[in-house]
């Protein structure tokens, strides 16, 4: 059991020669008594000090073929873990995984993870990353402020696959007590994707190294994400949840039911009096014609999705509904989709 006086031990023992905080000795600790790595090896897989980018510790075993990535916290709480996971988010799986040689700052740690993925990248059958602390994992499991990073750090998966190729590799994110308790251990949500038609596409380059790709979309596409993600398709949306009773509201509804049931209008009626959508999306790529998006949320157009559900629902019985569904599928809208860009800041995107 790793506790105060051997926390102090190690650090009197060898701050001379690896430096860092007392507490950083808690992960060089935890890696000699849960994984039995030898002092003299573990020195060099501990982070003693800043630029950690999210992970401090790492440790492959050979034997069970799990790449452990490591976030250590000696703390009872679990809130400490939101700045790492964000910073992992934000820039450090990339660098693990694609550019460790991007920042100049960078630590030793990074360059032994990385000499380890290289050496190992045949046999490598799992990406564990485990959050360490002292306190109760289940109270970490119940956050619903992890909860959502841990999602955001799932959605990464896509370079960890770049990585490996061809190889499919598991990816694993766990919250763990030093003293042995884990939390609930599950499989990762699916990182969901999309292929859409999206059309007169046009890339922008942003001041931030943000892309955006401007189209237009189809109306039974959005549905189709909506009905796909359900809640987690608003997770950026700062509008989600105003009430059907809105004038926009109605005169979606209305517009749809023209174009739909009635097939008054033209369906291209709906493209020239909308304003557009936006989505952010993890990842966008063109195939064919096709742009294939992972992970994609809604930023901007809660309202317009909203209503395409709650207007299916109460005409799903409607046998006009089956009649106009070509003309439901030809209706698009002008789409937004960020990518590249700092999450935190999309909500104030327009």
């Amino acid at each position: 059991m790793i506790n105060d006086r051997l926390i102090d031990q190690a650090y009197s023992d060898l701050h001379s020669t690896c430096g860092g905080l007392r507490e950083d000795y808690f992960g060089l600790l935890y890696l000699e008594q849960e994984h039995k790595v030898p002092r003299e090896k573990g020195i060099n897989q501990i982070a003693f000090g800043g630029h950690d980018y999210g992970f401090d510790g790492f440790h492959f075993d050979a034997q069970k073929r799990n790449l452990y990535l490591f976030q250590f916290k000696y703390s009872e709480s679990h809130t400490q873990f939101k700045g790492s996971l964000q910073r992992l988010i934000e820039d450090g799986t990339e660098r693990i995984f694609l550019s460790p040689n991007k920042d100049d700052a960078k630590n030793q740690i990074l360059l032994q993870l990385r000499s380890c993925l290289v050496e190992n990248r045949a046999i490598i059958d799992q990406i564990c990353f485990r959050f360490v602390f002292t306190g109760d994992p289940e109270e970490a499991e119940r956050s619903k402020v992890l909860d959502k990073l841990r999602e955001d750090l799932e959605n990464k998966k896509y370079l960890v696959d770049q990585f490996f190729g061809e190889r499919k590799v598991g990816f694993v994110v766990e919250f763990r007590s030093s003293s042995g308790r884990v939390g609930i251990v599950r499989d990762p949500r699916q990182t969901t994707t999309f292929d859409v038609p999206l059309t007169n596409i046009i890339v922008e380059d942003g001041p931030g190294g943000q892309k955006m790709h401007l189209g237009f979309i189809r109306l039974v596409d959005l549905n189709r994400m909506h009905s796909d993600l359900g809640p987690r398709f608003f997770d950026s949306n700062i509008r989600y949840g105003l009430g059907e009773g809105e004038a926009v509201n109605r005169a979606i509804s209305s517009t749809l039911k023209q174009i739909v049931l009635d097939q008054s209008e033209p369906p291209g009626v709906f493209l020239f009096n909308h304003n557009g959508i936006t989505l952010y999306a993890e990842r966008v790529e063109m195939l064919d014609g096709i742009c294939r998006l992972r992970a994609p949320r809604l930023l901007n157009g809660a309202q317009t999705v909203t209503t395409i559900a709650d207007f299916h629902e109460k005409n799903k019985d409607n046998p006009k509904l089956e009649v106009g569904k070509a003309a439901f599928e030809s209706i698009r809208v002008l789409c937004k989709i960020i990518t590249e860009a700092d999450k935190n800041l999309l909500p104030a995107l327009p």
